[in-house]
């Protein structure tokens, strides 16, 4: 069982940054693929950014590439998501993932291949 706590997520203006964490538990977590997702009012969840284990590559929706930024920190096992440059349409709930088993990246971002999701924290962008 692996829990996920997020955190960091608040009201901003348009324009400003936001940095997501996500605190995880289990012993492997430096083996886990950890993604990051959304859910905006009236629209169905999408993928926002994620980190595979070792070596840690990184990949993002396009609406996002520039201005959100992942990375991860196994001694802590915590994710986090640097929010820059935040727009209205970034407004939703998001979301910290973990894929244990590499199901994510290996069925083309699919989201069936997570395992474990967090509770979800609300970011507000105001224009």
């Amino acid at each position: 069982q692996v829990q996920l706590v997020e955190s960091g997520g608040g009201l901003v203006q348009a324009g400003g940054s936001l940095r997501l964490s996500c605190a995880a538990s289990g012993r492997t977590f430096s083996s886990y693929t950890m993604g990051w997702f959304r859910q905006a009012p009236g629209k169905e969840r999408e993928g926002v950014s994620c980190i595979s284990s070792t070596p840690g590559s990184t990949y993002y929706t396009n609406s996002v590439k520039g201005r959100f930024f992942i990375s991860r920190d196994n001694a802590k096992n915590m994710v986090f998501l640097q929010m820059h440059s935040l727009k209205p349409e970034d407004t939703a709930v998001y979301y910290c993932a973990a894929d244990l088993l590499g199901e994510y990246l290996y069925y083309g971002f699919n989201q069936n291949g997570m395992d474990y999701w967090g509770k979800g924290t609300l970011v507000t962008v105001s224009s």
